[in-house]
């Protein structure tokens, strides 16, 4: 499965709202410009995010966008599922063979754990723990 910029531009959006969660709204205008990024483009992602619930619009000079919840109750498949529509890798039917249709359930399966796992609040406070340091050692 391949996240598209819609994806992963929407994550960029909510995870922004999240960091500013209960400081009043963010624009669009300002995501865009932080992270180099078309301000219609992001005006385009937000209306279904809006539309599912998950942000609220908020008008007026010092207008803009804020969480609908609290990050910790939205979850990165959320997110996923608005834009990206259901998470598969692939077009799978019953008639396919039973030992590949297995196949594609499990991933798909483990693919929506990780999502559905995997918080607005986990995504901000990421500080990457257990991954290692790669060294460069010279000789």
């Amino acid at each position: 499965m391949k996240i598209s910029t819609k994806g992963r531009y929407g994550l960029t959006i909510m995870m922004e709202l999240a960091t500013r969660y209960g400081e009043g709204p963010t624009s669009l205008k300002s995501i865009a410009e932080k992270h180099q990024l078309s301000e219609h483009y992001l005006e385009q992602l937000v209306a279904p995010l809006r539309n599912a619930g998950m942000v609220k619009s908020i008008r007026g000079a010092y207008g803009g966008y804020i969480l609908s919840k609290n990050p910790e109750d939205i979850s990165a498949g959320d997110v996923i599922r608005v834009l990206e529509g259901p998470i598969s890798p692939v077009d799978f039917t019953e008639e396919d063979d039973p030992a590949k249709r297995d196949l594609w359930v499990r991933i798909r399966d483990s693919i929506a754990d990780v999502l559905d796992s995997t918080t607005l609040h986990d995504l901000i406070t990421f500080k990457g723990e257990g991954l290692t340091d790669n060294y460069m050692f010279y000789i």
